[in-house]
């Protein structure tokens, strides 16, 4: 059966950013506090090959003006230095603190803690083993010991200046796909040009901008960017718990961005494997570009995106395809592995998986793309959406969005299950104008076929669909996908929710 819009509108969501380098009643989870990390199924090293993967400048008024804090550096060429402090208690649900950072720390953060959650519902996610465009990079790669492919129940706790000292509110930011919190909320331009939504990229972002303010700051990251929306979801909540046993805060509010908004609104639902009922420790909900009614972007614009996927064609984001078979030199061959389809290959994409929602009810596809810098035709379009039967690709093959949406949407569960009435929920979406290439995100294939952010639909962002209290919708003129976590007029009114 298709995810369909259960409403009177349909959405969508990829977000993922064009670079290479880048949700039943139990109280908690069920783990011994003396568990030690690495054994059964949670073994983290269980895995046998682990490899795979224009507006204004950023000076004056870009979110987190270097003028308006003096604490949050961008960067630092001290390495990070880690003391251990096992802190583990029955209020943080046998969590193991593995290892804490508090020196050296780039991109203005000044504490990171490395947490495990030992519980075998956590498993080893399968990644890439052709190329190593899944691994952790950057100074992530030390905070998760040198690990390169950490196992699922490890999770980053970022804390930003002024979190034990802040005086307004206390906020957890969560990241979208292939991304991490340095990148996402302390400096755009971390994966390079491009890499923000425009041509050049800011040094510093929300972080510094709401930690200067007064607010006290977090953001967590995960070991797998791409990973299972469940599993994001529990470390949500987990977060939540150590925050408010940090702080003394009695509800955290949170920022969920992109892929985030579903790990955020999927606790705030319940919808946690069975494992976790949402505790009433959320007070403001804000969803920034967010796939509330799931998105078909993955499938849309056929051929047109393999180029940034597939090695075959250089691609190398860390990002699912719709195709299982590519035609190579004129020959067919197997690349299932690069694929979003759950297979032999792998499930390396489950986390894009539970996404999934079909649009083309609603905005039929367009046969062509636009990359921000030109519009083509697009192959094998309707091939790639519907799959291999009334029509035949020509360039790739695929088994189509209904096969994908029923090997693991969680769309129409999470609308059902619903945010309660007593979170404040606000949502904040982009709408630029399609025939104003300036104002598109430059390098990827845009979504074009109707109101979107350039990932995802206006119709799906703005949605109300499930959420028990709106409190706000904003749509933003002109700030694509990959601005919405930094441009200025996206804090400006983050900034402004979080005081009311």
């Amino acid at each position: 059966m298709r995810t369909r819009r259960p409403c009177a509108a349909l959405t969508l969501l990829l977000a993922c950013t064009p670079s290479d380098g880048g949700d039943t009643d139990a109280t908690t989870a069920t783990t011994a506090t003396n568990a030690t990390p690495g054994t059964d199924s949670s073994d983290p090293t269980s895995t046998t090959d682990p490899t795979s993967t224009g507006d204004e400048p950023p000076t004056g008024t870009t979110a987190g003006d270097p003028a308006s804090t003096t604490d949050a550096t961008a960067t630092t060429d001290a390495p990070p230095t880690s003391t251990t402090d096992a802190t583990t208690g029955d209020n943080l649900h046998g969590l193991v603190l593995e290892d804490t950072f508090e020196d050296g720390i780039a991109n203005g953060w000044v504490r990171v803690e490395r947490w495990f959650d030992p519980d075998p519902f956590f498993i080893q996610e399968d990644r890439f083993d052709l190329d190593q465009r899944a691994h952790q990079t950057g100074q992530r790669l030390e905070f998760f010991g040198n690990d390169p492919v950490p196992h699922s129940g490890r999770f980053l706790l970022y804390y930003a200046p002024g979190w034990n000292n802040g005086t307004k509110a206390t906020v957890l930011l969560a990241h979208g796909a292939n991304d991490q919190a340095d990148r996402a909320w302390a400096n755009p331009g971390e994966s390079g040009d491009f890499g923000c939504g425009q041509s050049s990229c800011p040094d510093i972002g929300l972080m510094q901008e709401l930690a200067a303010a007064g607010h006290r700051v977090f953001a967590v990251s995960h070991a797998h960017s791409q990973g299972d929306n469940v599993f994001w979801a529990l470390q949500i909540a987990w977060a939540i718990d150590i925050i408010r046993e940090r702080t003394g805060a009695d509800k955290v509010d949170v920022i969920g961005w992109s892929k985030g908004v579903m790990s955020t609104r999927m606790y705030a639902s319940g919808l946690t494997g069975g494992k976790l009922e949402y505790r009433d420790d959320i007070g403001k909900l804000i969803l920034i570009g967010g796939p509330n009614l799931g998105f078909d972007y993955i499938f849309r614009y056929g051929t047109a995106h393999n180029a940034g996927v597939y090695a075959d064609f250089g691609g190398k984001i860390h990002a699912p395809g719709p195709h299982d078979e590519l035609l190579i030199f004129g020959l067919w061959e197997d690349r299932s592995e690069y694929g979003i389809f759950k297979s032999a290959a792998g499930d390396n994409y489950r986390g894009q998986l539970q996404m999934l929602a079909a649009w083309d009810d609603v905005y039929p596809l367009t046969g062509t793309a636009n990359n921000g810098i030109t519009t083509w035709p697009v192959g094998d379009s309707e091939s790639t959406y519907y799959g291999e039967g009334q029509y035949k690709g020509v360039y790739g093959r695929g088994k189509g969005i209904d096969y994908a949406i029923e090997q693991g949407s969680v769309i129409a569960d999470m609308v059902d299950a619903g945010i309660p009435a007593s979170v404040s929920t606000y949502l904040l979406c982009g709408d630029i104008d399609l025939n104003d290439n300036t104002v598109l995100i430059p390098g990827i294939p845009n979504e074009i076929a109707g109101p979107s952010d350039g990932v995802v639909f206006v119709d799906s962002c703005a949605a109300p669909d499930g959420i028990g209290t709106l409190t706000d919708t904003a749509v933003l003129p002109d700030i694509n996908h990959l601005k919405l976590g930094w441009h200025p007029t996206a804090a400006a009114q983050i900034s402004t929710w979080l005081a009311q």
